[in-house]
C-alpha cells in the first residue's frame, strides 16, 4: 500500500515538535490535502492538538504496546485513503524504554514503518555547532531514516548561510526554518501540555503559523520526500474478531405453553448494539481513539456523558469506561454532583462492567483531594483516598501480569503510567514490572465486572482485554434483556 508519510522528530522534549507539527498539518490542509496524523508513544494530549487542527481524530503509534507488525498495521489502517500521513515523534529521537534503549522511540517507529524523518533542530544559542549536532544524530544509527532538516527558532538573516553550510558539509537537504512566533507558544502543565480548548484563538494562531510556514518551509519538497516512502504490506487481519450473541427468554408458542431459552445474534435483538457509556468532559478527556474504534468494531454503541454536568449516567448501559484526564482540577464539581456519583455507584455495585483508568480510578474512591489538599467525596466504590503527591508517583511503561480481567486470564498486558496523584488503596490484583528494570509493584482492583487502577491500557497491545470486557458487557446485556 502506498502511504506518503514523514515523521517530525527532535533531539529533546521541548523543541517545538507539537507546534511545528500542527502548523504543518494546517498548512497542508490549506492546500486541500487529506491528512492522517499520528503521535509516537503513549501521549494523549498531543493528538488532541492534531485533532483540533484536522477536525478528525489523531492516532497513536507505539511499538512497546503493539510490537512491529501491529504498529505497521495501525499506520496502514488509519492512513488508508489519505493523501499524507504526518507523524509527531516522542521525546528525543532515540529516547526509548527505560531511558537506556531505543525501543518505542520515535526512531523505532520510523524504522518499523520505514518512514523518512525530518529532524527539527532548535537553533537557539547555536550556529556552526548545529552541523555537529545534526551529524551526531545522523551517524548514531546507520538506519536513522533522517532525510531532511528543519531549523527552529532561527533568524531569517541566518537561514541562507546555515542552510548552505549544513547541505554542503552533511549532504542532507534543509527544508526550511521556523522563526520565533511569540503568540504561538503552547504552555506546559504537570501532565504535559494544556488542553487545546484552554488556548484562546488556537485555530487563528495555527492559521497564522501555517501562513508563516508557507513562506519559510519547502512544503512541496517535504511532500515529495513523503511520496518516496516505501510501500507497506497490508495484512488481511491481525486478530480474529469473535462473534457474540445474547440469550433471551421468550414464551414458546407451543401446546405445553412453557418457556424456552434461545440464542440470538446481536443483529436480531431490538437494539442490536452493546451500549457502553464513556465519561467525557473537562475532567475525563484522555482516550486512545483506537480503543474506542475497536469497541465499535466489536459492535458497541458509545454513549458519551459528563460526570460533571449530567445528573446521572445514561440509561440501559451494558458497560462503562472511566478514562483518565484531570479530575483533580474539578474535584469540587465532581463531589458536588451527588446524583451522578450515586448513579455510578448503584450501577457498578449492581454489576455493570467497568474499566476505570487513572483519573477514572481516582473518581471511584471514597474521596479525592484537590491540589490544595481539600478533600471531596467521590463515588465510593474503591475504599480509600486519593491525594496529590507533588511529584510523579510512577511514570513510564510497565507490563501487567499475574491477574485476571473480568474473570479471564488474558496474559501479560503492556501499559503505561503517568500520574502525580496516589492512592491509599492502589489494589493488588496485578503485578506491574518496569521493562529493563528490577522495579515492580502490585496494583489494580479487579472483580468479575471491574478493572480499576492507575495503568492506561491500549487494546491492540492485548486484544484479549478488550474481548474480556466486551464479553462481560454482552453477559450483562443478556441479564438486562432477561429482566425486561
Amino acid at each position: 500500500m502506498k502511504i506518503p508519510r514523514f515523521l517530525i522528530a527532535a533531539g529533546a522534549s521541548g523543541s517545538g515538535k507539537t507546534l511545528v507539527t500542527c502548523g504543518l498539518l494546517q498548512a497542508y490542509l490549506n492546500r486541500g490535502r487529506r491528512i492522517a496524523s499520528f503521535k509516537c508513544g503513549p501521549d494523549y494530549i498531543d493528538p488532541m492538538f492534531h485533532s483540533q487542527v484536522l477536525g478528525t481524530k489523531s492516532r497513536n503509534l507505539d511499538s512497546f504496546f503493539t510490537g512491529e507488525e501491529e504498529t505497521r498495521q495501525r499506520l496502514i489502517e488509519n492512513a488508508e485513503g489519505y493523501d499524507l500521513a504526518v507523524m509527531e515523534g516522542v521525546m528525543g529521537f532515540y529516547d526509548g524504554v527505560a531511558g537506556i534503549s531505543t525501543r518505542a522511540s520515535a526512531y523505532d517507529v520510523a524504522r518499523i514503518t520505514d518512514t523518512p524523518v525530518l529532524l527539527l533542530v532548535n537553533c537557539k544559542g547555536m550556529s556552526v555547532s548545529v552541523a555537529a549536532y545534526i551529524e551526531g544524530f545522523m551517524r548514531y544509527k546507520e538506519d536513522s531514516h533522517i532525510k531532511g532538516i528543519l531549523l527552529n527558532q532561527l533568524s531569517p538573516m541566518m537561514y541562507d548561510r546555515m542552510k548552505t553550510m549544513i547541505e554542503e558539509q552533511l549532504s542532507i537537504p534543509v527544508f526550511g526554518y521556523i522563526p520565533k512566533v511569540e503568540d504561538c507558544i503552547l504552555e506546559s502543565r504537570h501532565l504535559g501540555l494544556v488542553m487545546p480548548e484552554e488556548i484562546d484563538d488556537l485555530q487563528e494562531k495555527l492559521k497564522k503559523l501555517a501562513g508563516i510556514l508557507e513562506k519559510t518551509v519547502d512544503l512541496d519538497g517535504i511532500e515529495q520526500l513523503a511520496g518516496q516512502a516505501p510501500d507497506l504490506e497490508k495484512m488481511e487481519t491481525t486478530f480474529q474478531m469473535k462473534k457474540w450473541s445474547v440469550s433471551q427468554k421468550v414464551s414458546a408458542n407451543t401446546s405445553s405453553n412453557t418457556s424456552s431459552t434461545i440464542s440470538l445474534d446481536m443483529n436480531q435483538v431490538s437494539d442490536p448494539n452493546i451500549r457502553i457509556g464513556v465519561a467525557k468532559d473537562e475532567a475525563f478527556c484522555f482516550f486512545y481513539e483506537d480503543n474506542l474504534q475497536l469497541l465499535k468494531k466489536m459492535g458497541a454503541e458509545l454513549i458519551y456523558f459528563s460526570p460533571i454536568h449530567d445528573e446521572k449516567i445514561p440509561e440501559k448501559l451494558d458497560g462503562l469506561l472511566l478514562n483518565g484526564g484531570y479530575p483533580e482540577l474539578y474535584a469540587r464539581k465532581l463531589g458536588e454532583n451527588k446524583s451522578m456519583r450515586q448513579s455510578v455507584r448503584d450501577m457498578l455495585t449492581g454489576g455493570l462492567p467497568c474499566i476505570a483508568e487513572c483519573g477514572g480510578f481516582l473518581y471511584l474512591h471514597d474521596q479525592m483531594e484537590d491540589k490544595e489538599g481539600t478533600p471531596y467525596p467521590m463515588v465510593g466504590v474503591i475504599s480509600g483516598e486519593a491525594h496529590y503527591t507533588g511529584k510523579l508517583s510512577r511514570f513510564g511503561y510497565i507490563t501487567l501480569s499475574e491477574g485476571t480481567a473480568f474473570g479471564q486470564n488474558v496474559g501479560p498486558m503492556p501499559a503505561h503510567e503517568f500520574h502525580y496523584y496516589d492512592s491509599t488503596n492502589c489494589g493488588e490484583s496485578f503485578l506491574a514490572e518496569k521493562p529493563l528494570s528490577k522495579r515492580s509493584w502490585r496494583c489494580i482492583h479487579t472483580s468479575d465486572t471491574l478493572l480499576a487502577g492507575f495503568p492506561h491500557n491500549y487494546f491492540y497491545g492485548n486484544i484479549k482485554l478488550a474481548e474480556a470486557f466486551y464479553e462481560k458487557c454482552v453477559e450483562y446485556r443478556r441479564k438486562r434483556e432477561d429482566e425486561t
